[in-house]
C-alpha cells in the first residue's frame, strides 16, 4: 500500500453537543437531539458515515460514466445503514440505491461503472468493506 499524504479535520466544542467542523474550507455544525442535550443545530455525525458513502461512490459513477461516453440526466445515491441497537451503536451494513435517469441507458455500462467504484476506486467503500456488508442496486428510469 502507497501512502501519499494525509487528511485533516478539526472538530471544535461549541456548546452542550454542537460542535464545528471544518472539511476543506467547509464549516458543518454537527449536533445532536434535544433528548440528548444537543440543540439540534445540525446533523448527527454517525450519517455522515452514510453521504461519504454515497458521495464517494457517486463521484466515482459519474466519472467512470463520463469516461465510457454514457450520457445521464440524473444521479440519485441512496444510502441505507442498519444500526446495532447496543452501545456502541454501529453500522453493520450499509445499502446503496444507485436511481439513474437517461435515454436509451446502456445496462451494461452502469453495472461495469457501479462495479469499478465499489471494487477498485471508491477509498470510502474500501474502508467500510472491512468492517460490514455494503450491497447494492441500480434502478434506470427513462428521461422524457
Amino acid at each position: 500500500m502507497a501512502v501519499n499524504n494525509t487528511e485533516v479535520v478539526n472538530t471544535r466544542w461549541l456548546k452542550n453537543m454542537a460542535f464545528e467542523t471544518e472539511i476543506n474550507g467547509h464549516k458543518i455544525i454537527i449536533d445532536a437531539d434535544s433528548d440528548v442535550g444537543g440543540e439540534d443545530l445540525g446533523p448527527r455525525p454517525k450519517p455522515f458515515m452514510l453521504a461519504s458513502l454515497g458521495g464517494c461512490t457517486g463521484m466515482d459513477v459519474v466519472s467512470i460514466l463520463k469516461k465510457m461516453r454514457v450520457d445521464i440526466k440524473s444521479l440519485n445515491v441512496k444510502v441505507e445503514g442498519g444500526l446495532t441497537t447496543e452501545h456502541p451503536k454501529s453500522f453493520y451494513k450499509m445499502h446503496v440505491t444507485y436511481e439513474i435517469e437517461g435515454k436509451d441507458l446502456p445496462l451494461d455500462k452502469i453495472k461495469k461503472a457501479v462495479s469499478l467504484s465499489e471494487e477498485r476506486y471508491c477509498g470510502v467503500s474500501a474502508v467500510y468493506n472491512k468492517a460490514l456488508e455494503i450491497t447494492s442496486e441500480i434502478l434506470l428510469k427513462q428521461a422524457e
